[in-house]
């Protein structure tokens, strides 16, 4: 169960290599992903072909800015490099294809569901494949994240004045991240069960992850970020989660939000707690 007071906490995991994970990817997530097809599973270059890339010149992947409710689903809006072929495909193998404008702008129309579906985002130019970090995960509610291994979920949201909570992530050992909104450079503090946890501060962008110093233990917990213009407090329920035995994803509407166990690249289960925040 997850309930929100007035004002706004944050905590964040300590980041993990990402890319190390994805590179441990195994038959596990093949199994579930029906079909076997694993194109939407974000990849790593073979070590001999990431020097090569490297000397090529970096290419930002292909990100979503804005999601807009429409007549045939959620529209998502994003920018990627000019004239490439984006693509968002789901484990069961169903694509959406989009093509980049002159300067990079897409959108791509996402039909309404009514369970919580996973992406991979990626952009195609000749000779080169580029895949966005983490899974896209939309909620039947229209809530956009980008679901990362190892740390927290980065949500689409509006900025905020004061700490504003948007998800935390728990990893099987019970380390756990919170992330969220505040007002940009803002100085913050997480407390546990009245405890302090972490100290760091929101990005220019207002953004914030921060990691609990200690790991969350099975139970119910509060959760407190305060900060300069405010705080929030939430309450979340810690379970262990069991095993995936339906595909990569497993999520369950609660009190305030939603609960979601998914497969890592790595073969481990994380979960994401999202918020009921409004989303852009």
């Amino acid at each position: 169960m997850i309930w929100i007071r007035t004002a706004p906490f944050k905590l964040k995991l300590a980041p993990q290599a990402l890319y190390g994970m994805l590179a441990l990817a195994t038959a596990t997530l093949g199994a579930c992903d029906g079909g076997g097809r694993d194109d939407w599973r974000p990849k790593v270059a073979p070590a001999s072909t990431q020097a090569d890339a490297a000397e090529a010149g970096y290419v930002a992947p292909p990100h979503i800015r804005q999601a807009l409710k429409g007549a045939a689903g959620l529209v998502l809006v994003g920018q990627s490099a000019p004239n490439a072929n984006v693509r968002l495909g789901a484990p069961t193998g169903e694509a959406l294809v989009a093509r980049a404008d002159a300067v990079g702008g897409w959108r791509l129309t996402v039909p309404p569901s009514d369970r919580v579906r996973l992406f991979g985002l990626s952009m195609t130019q000749p000779g080169r494949t580029v895949q966005a970090e983490g899974y896209v995960m939309i909620t039947p509610d229209g809530i956009v994240a980008l679901l990362r291994a190892g740390s927290g979920a980065w949500r689409l949201a509006s900025g905020s004045a004061s700490p504003n909570i948007l998800a935390v992530d728990i990893d099987p050992d019970g380390g756990a991240v919170v992330s969220g909104m505040a007002a940009p450079g803002a100085g913050l503090g997480v407390r546990v069960d009245r405890t302090p946890r972490a100290v760091g501060e929101a990005a220019d962008d207002g953004r914030f992850f921060l990691s609990l110093s200690e790991t969350l233990g099975p139970g119910g917990h509060d959760i407190q970020v305060s900060g300069e213009g405010g705080e929030q407090r939430i309450r979340i329920n810690v379970l262990p989660p069991a095993p995936l035995a339906n595909g990569p994803v497993r999520a369950q509407r609660e009190a305030g939000g939603w609960r979601i166990d998914w497969l890592t690249p790595g073969g481990g289960v994380q979960t994401t707690l999202i918020t009921s925040a409004a989303t852009e």
